[in-house]
């Protein structure tokens, strides 16, 4: 079952803009009155699509990969204006924090020490408990809320530890302890309900918004969740982990030639057999949520679909890991079958594959290229734009990597690799690569092309999203309103009218 024609992807090009990088007097991009500026610009700029990172609640090392829950909203996004327009919060409780000094990065210490404190304000004030709207949020969602809301409340309670540092009985959900816990926090546990009401009643709206200019929401999905989530702790029976809910296998990626060690994540493992004997139902869940806050979804390691890398949960590296079988195509139909107009993106960048190409032909999701990575294996390499065809997505670069005058304009890149992307693209020097690598992605056939705000910016690696294997300093950029300016808008609006996008 593959995705339906009547929903395919049109010629097209988006940025990419993580709502963290949003414009913000409150130190982090929210779901306010710059999102809707964002959007203009875009408009502005004939783009399509808006591509956002994970908007899920991060945790420890803030990184939107590794979320306490699959499929709530990140409350650090409620817009605070807007509470103040409803009646719920002042200036005065809001101005009095400390949200950082630096307009350009989120100090993600001092968004957490005060953004709760303030919110809380706004949920004792609130009379959301009589609405109907907050009832059928709380019905449509009960799948989740409850015991996202629960877990939630039980985190704080616990000085914010993991949940496998819980006491025994609730750690292990006991019936009894749940239930006590449930009435001890009751309170707690519905500031966290309230929370997720008024994130998607802002992202609601920003995205219909969206829609109503032509352009769609590209959302982020990992594949895997954090062993540190909702999730994990409620359905530890469709994971690998063992009685006391304890991990047996975590996920991670085989050494290479970036890393002699390989990748040690340490996401707890699907157990595939056991989802697929419910029909896959939590991924059913999953998908079907997804659909409905993204016009497009994009699956990040799709690899995992076909096979996985499976190592032992009390390894220190990756080395001593092995592949093993994924769902494939059974997994791709129970997911295909909630998607509705939503369509998706398939991430299948790193190790090549036969079974990978196989799926995504039978899906029709298209795969990505990225072409930052084009210009050091000779004519014959995959990322360079004569070699891409239609039904892929075309990035000058991702979140993980430099920015495109990171990447080739320092000093690390090889003079054989620089004279070729110099001869490749017909620039007449290597400053001038970072633009033409985006005139030629426009050029290409593929049908759907995105850029990083940054690389239109021109910006160097000071502006780089993420590092991996690097802890701290990530997830920090942020961008100002000036930026976003009228002059680039036409300069990308030009492309698309040279182009076809």
């Amino acid at each position: 079952m593959a995705q339906k024609e009547a929903c395919s992807f049109q010629r097209g090009s988006g940025i990419l803009m993580p709502i963290t990088s949003l414009p913000s007097p409150y130190g982090i991009g929210t779901l306010g009155k710059a999102a809707y500026e964002f959007v203009d610009f875009l408009k502005k700029a004939q783009q399509r699509y808006w591509q956002v990172l994970p908007i899920g609640p991060t945790s420890f090392g803030d990184s939107p990969y590794q979320s306490f829950s699959a499929f709530a909203g990140n409350p650090y996004f409620i817009d605070l204006d807007t509470l103040v327009d409803e009646g719920l919060l002042q200036y005065d409780e809001i101005n009095c924090h400390d949200w950082g000094y630096d307009a350009t990065k989120v100090d993600y210490a001092k968004i957490f020490e005060s953004r709760f404190t303030v919110l809380r304000k706004a949920f004792d004030r609130s009379t959301h408990k009589d609405l109907p709207e907050y009832k059928a949020f709380c019905d449509d969602n009960v799948f989740w809320l409850d015991d996202y809301s629960l877990y939630m409340a039980l985190k704080f309670y616990f000085d914010n530890r993991e949940w496998q540092l819980w006491e025994n009985d609730i750690r292990l959900t006991k019936p009894a302890a749940v239930e006590n816990y449930k009435q001890k926090l009751a309170n707690d546990v519905d500031f966290w309900k309230f929370l997720q009401f008024k994130f998607f009643e802002q992202w609601n709206r920003i995205k219909a918004y969206a829609n109503s200019k032509g352009i769609r929401i590209i959302g982020d999905i990992p594949i895997y969740v954090s062993m540190d989530s909702a999730d994990t702790w409620v359905h530890g029976n469709l994971f690998q982990l063992d009685e006391e809910k304890k991990p047996v296998k975590v996920a991670g990626v085989p050494p290479d030639n970036f890393s002699a060690d390989g990748q040690l994540w340490g996401n707890p493992l699907y157990d595939w057999d056991k989802m697929e004997k419910t029909g896959f139902a939590w991924w059913k869940q999953r998908m079907g949520a997804s659909a409905k806050i993204y016009d497009v979804i994009r699956i990040d390691h799709f690899i995992g679909v076909v096979k996985y890398f499976s190592i032992p949960a009390d390894a220190t590296t990756a080395i001593g890991g092995k592949w093993m079988p994924g769902p494939g195509i059974k997994l791709i139909n129970a997911i295909n079958s909630v998607l509705g107009n939503s369509l998706v993106i398939a991430e299948d960048l790193g190790v090549s594959d036969d079974r990978v190409v196989a799926l995504l032909k039978k899906a029709g999701y298209p795969g990505m290229k990225v072409l930052q990575f084009g210009f050091d294996g000779g004519s014959d390499n995959v990322m360079l734009p004569h070699n891409i065809t239609e039904n892929f997505v075309v990035y000058g670069g991702t979140h993980d990597n430099e920015t495109l005058v990171g990447y080739f304009c320092d000093d690390n890149k090889s003079i054989e690799d620089l004279r070729y992307a110099v001869e490749y693209l017909n620039c007449e020097t290597i400053d001038s690569i970072p633009d033409a690598i985006i005139r030629v992605g426009f050029m290409s056939c593929a049908h759907t092309v995105i850029y990083q705000l940054q690389d239109y910016l021109g910006l160097d690696n000071s502006a780089r999203m993420n590092f991996p294997s690097k802890l701290g300093g990530n997830w920090e950029w942020r961008a100002t309103k000036a930026q976003m300016s009228d002059k680039l808008a036409a300069r990308i609006a030009r492309l698309v009218e040279i182009y076809g996008r």
